[in-house]
């Protein structure tokens, strides 16, 4: 019998109330997911730029629809029967009603988590004006608790993936978003121990941290000791699938051999992974 949506949503809130970290990987289909959950992940969550590169758009730039993110989502969690969870962007829209229209959306697509960023989508003012962000926060947060299952909303700071490496300006935005009902707060970009440990001192709710997006190489243990509650890995799981997919076509079309294709996953494993098949 596959769990409720109800039964996702509290196993999905334990995670983050016990004690440690969990990791949350991102897969970007439902193929992937099947595969995370096989090898023991207890939780997964989207990847907008996974998603943008298998429809073959660009990230970050407004390119990918709402209504494409929540049926890529959806076929996901229904893939699965761990929870599952969402990057939802800035909500796909700059009005706090945009914000708890996609946190209501999401409930609807079987999710029992979610992010909402504070960047507006322009270059030119990449972060949204305090007040509007806290706005914005507030409306996303009180649709999420009014869902009828546990969902955790995720409040997150989009300082240092813009350019700006303010991190005094970072922890006023989380400990805001915190006071506005985020259940978890996110700030992807940070890439020293000390700007990690002062962000996880600095509020009370668990903090996520996404590994693989910069140089930094901290290990689950490390992270732990620094505050770390949850670690995501956004895109990079889909990036090393395109790496070696670059490197094999690269060896076919340049060299004519294909020596990179020997290492590809055998078939009846991958059947197997995919299909959702246990014990394989």
């Amino acid at each position: 019998m596959h769990p409720t949506q109800q039964e996702k949503g509290e196993r999905f809130s334990a995670l983050h109330a016990r004690a440690g970290a969990f990791v949350i990987p991102n897969p970007w289909d439902a193929g992937t997911a099947r595969i995370l959950e096989a090898l023991g992940f207890e939780a997964l969550t989207t990847t907008s730029a996974g998603l943008a590169f298998t429809i073959g758009k660009r990230d970050g730039e407004g390119a990918v629809t709402r209504e494409e993110t929540l049926a890529n989502a959806k076929a996901i969690a229904d893939a699965v029967d761990i929870p599952v969870a969402a990057d939802l962007e800035n909500g796909f829209g700059h009005s706090p009603e945009a914000a708890a229209e996609t946190i209501r959306l999401a409930g609807e697509a079987g999710l029992v988590g979610g992010s909402i960023e504070d960047s507006t989508g322009d270059p030119k003012k990449p972060i949204y004006d305090l007040q509007q962000a806290v706005e914005r926060v507030h409306a996303a947060a009180e649709a999420a608790h009014l869902l009828p299952f546990p969902f955790v909303f995720v409040g997150r700071c989009e300082n240092f993936v813009h350019g700006r490496p303010d991190l005094d300006d970072t922890i006023r935005r989380l400990q805001a978003y915190e006071a506005a009902g985020a259940d978890c707060l996110y700030a992807p970009g940070l890439v020293t121990e000390a700007q990690i440990r002062a962000v996880c001192a600095a509020v009370k709710k668990p903090v996520n941290v996404i590994m693989g997006l910069t140089a930094a190489t901290f290990s689950v243990a490390e992270l732990v000791a620094m505050g770390v509650r949850r670690i995501s890995v956004g895109s990079a799981l889909s990036r090393v699938a395109l790496g070696a997919f670059l490197d094999a076509a690269r060896e076919i079309r340049e060299r004519g051999t294909f020596k990179l294709t020997q290492a590809a996953l055998p078939m009846a494993e991958a059947k197997d992974l995919v299909s959702g098949r246990r014990g394989s």
